[in-house]
């Protein structure tokens, strides 16, 4: 059975699982699916929405699809969360992010 079966049998049983939720948007992403991606990411986000490394790697998942005023929406929303958690290096990471794709316009 393949990853992505896998995770969707995890999810059949137990829709709000987070973290099969996050690997299944991680192998679309790294599949190239970036809409499939992005759906998953966004129900995951949805339902826990302080899952911090969502953000980050759904706006690195937009970014990579050249979508970059979506990929800062999804940073500043991160960059919140991580301050909700108190999560500094993911902060720090999604600030720099934040930055790049702003020096970038």
């Amino acid at each position: 059975m393949d990853k992505v079966a896998m995770l969707n049998e995890i999810l059949a049983q137990d829709p709000k699982n987070a973290f099969a939720r996050y690997g299944l948007a991680m192998e679309y992403s790294g599949q190239g699916e970036t809409e499939r991606s992005l759906h998953e990411f966004g129900q995951l986000l949805a339902d826990h929405p302080d899952y911090t490394a969502g953000y980050f790697m759904a706006a690195q998942t937009l970014a990579k699809a050249g979508r970059n005023p979506e990929a800062k929406q999804r940073l500043t929303e991160g960059i919140a969360s991580a301050r909700r958690t108190g999560n500094q290096h993911a902060l720090g990471e999604m600030q720099a992010m934040l930055d790049e794709l702003e020096f970038a316009d």
